[in-house]
């Protein structure tokens, strides 16, 4: 159902095509409303599912941004059996036609044709749909360059490494492409050339590999001078590939602040703390590390009477060994939710305990905190091998999980030790070529501006 808001006079219509799982349309969304500020003439037409809208911030929205309802694929009366992936595989399935028709009725309601289809990377088919409708496509990618490589090149690494000898080949380095000649077999995310290469998202990632050099536009929220070998392969091998972050020193520089939202008082409790020596323990919003692993870590923090601020989900607090939130009552707090960025910001947080997500590994960088990481899933093993052998700002935890031993000599090595200050001063000087990008000439406001000109432009 369409938001009623006044409608603009404008010469273009962009239909954002959202991915519903995840972090990617609260970014896209984002990425979104920067775009209807710097173009209040265009028309942006936001195409989601009911469940993730309703997750969204969208009560505050300008009035060019129209929000549709997207079917989701599953069929009335079925009961998702909660197998892994499984509803991303009904809606998969079902979103080229379920866009198509959200596409039209996007049109229908205001009586313009879409000049431009900008969508989640995940969408190979929407260069199909803009073909069709004579539109722009751009292609919005939600992981770094790192990530997008392994996908764009899973045919030559494929050929390269043998899928049925890769158990062999896990040590080797990616060194025949551009910019990954430190990242390893082991590294690349599934359906790459582990895991199962039949299913539906293995499927969905390889067609998204194959299409986008088709795209009119392709671009990620990253900076840069942070990968620039893996960026300028990518601006030879598609049409135009902009990096237009981090966001979150975009939202910070913004000229409209809003309060920050901070229901459990983390901010006034880190406050209170030393200079960086605070511990911040979150794994994202997708997954957590198994049980065992969460005891790991509450053992590790106890026996390292380091301070530590821990966003960790309500249902999963009953895994935590009995006793321990009294016995850290003065050492740290346990709760369900952070206002990460403004976290990672202070100057008492020492070091970011991550499953490293690309959003949350960036905002990390922006704040000049180092990491230590736990890859749980996609391109987390990338960010990994990448903060800790690439960029040298963190370490990946010791054995490969979480240990009560492991998890204290590494918050010993990063807070405590020579190598630790090495990794601080390394990210700080990645913070400020951060910072440098999105200044008034900086590379991400340039590269915005371009995005800009791409999704605005009604020449097809």
């Amino acid at each position: 159902m369409a938001n009623t808001s006044e409608q603009p006079t404008t010469d273009s219509h962009v239909a954002i095509l959202a991915f519903p799982f995840g972090s990617h349309s609260p970014v896209l969304l984002d990425v979104t409303r920067r775009l209807a500020s710097a173009s209040p003439t265009t028309l942006f037409s936001f195409l989601n599912t009911a469940k993730s809208n309703s997750s969204l911030f969208l009560s505050d929205l300008p009035s060019n941004i129209r929000v549709h309802e997207v079917a989701d694929g599953v069929s009335e009366g079925y009961v998702l059996s909660g197998r892994p992936h499984e509803a991303f595989e009904l809606f998969i399935v079902a979103a080229p036609e379920n866009f198509r028709k959200a596409v039209a009725s996007a049109e229908s309601d205001v009586g313009k044709k879409v000049t431009c289809l900008l969508t989640d990377a995940f969408f190979w088919f929407a260069s199909d749909m803009a073909a069709e409708m004579k539109a722009t496509w751009v292609a919005f990618w939600a992981a770094g360059p790192n990530s997008m490589t392994a996908h764009l090149y899973t045919d030559r690494i494929r050929d390269a490494i043998g899928v049925n000898e890769v158990d062999g080949c896990m040590e080797e380095t990616l060194g025949f492409i551009p910019g990954m000649e430190k990242y390893r077999v082991k590294d690349t995310p599934d359906g790459v050339v582990v895991g199962n290469l039949d299913s539906a998202f293995s499927d969905t990632l390889h067609r998204m590999g194959l299409a986008l050099p088709r795209a009119d536009a392709v671009f990620v929220t990253s900076f840069e001078e942070l990968d620039p070998t893996l960026t300028n392969n990518l601006k030879s091998e598609f049409k135009r590939f902009f990096s237009i972050g981090p966001l979150a020193l975009l939202s910070s520089t913004s000229q409209t602040e809003t309060p920050v939202q901070d229901p459990y008082n983390s901010l006034a409790w880190i406050k209170k703390q030393g200079t960086a020596s605070v511990a911040y323990i979150s794994f994202g919003t997708v997954m957590t590390p198994p049980p065992g692993e969460l005891v790991a870590i509450a053992e590790g923090l106890e026996s390292s009477n380091v301070p530590f601020v821990w966003s960790l989900k309500e249902k999963n607090m009953v895994q935590l060994p009995k006793g321990f939130l009294e016995r850290t009552r003065e050492q740290g707090i346990v709760v369900p939710w952070v206002p990460q960025v403004e976290l990672l910001k202070h100057e008492s947080t020492g070091v970011y305990v991550t499953h490293c997500g690309w959003n949350s590994m960036l905002e990390s960088v922006s704040g000049g905190v180092p990491m230590i990481c736990r890859p749980c899933i996609g391109d987390n093993g990338l960010n990994g091998r990448a903060v800790e052998v690439i960029w040298e700002i963190g370490m990946m935890i010791i054995g490969g999980v979480f240990t009560r031993d492991g998890f204290v000599k590494c918050l010993d090595q990063v807070l405590v030790q020579d190598d630790g200050k090495k990794m601080k001063s390394n990210v700080e000087k990645l913070r400020e070529q951060a910072h440098q990008a999105v200044s008034a000439k900086g590379s991400s406001v340039e590269n915005f501006k371009g995005l800009l000109d791409v999704v605005v432009s009604t020449l097809n």
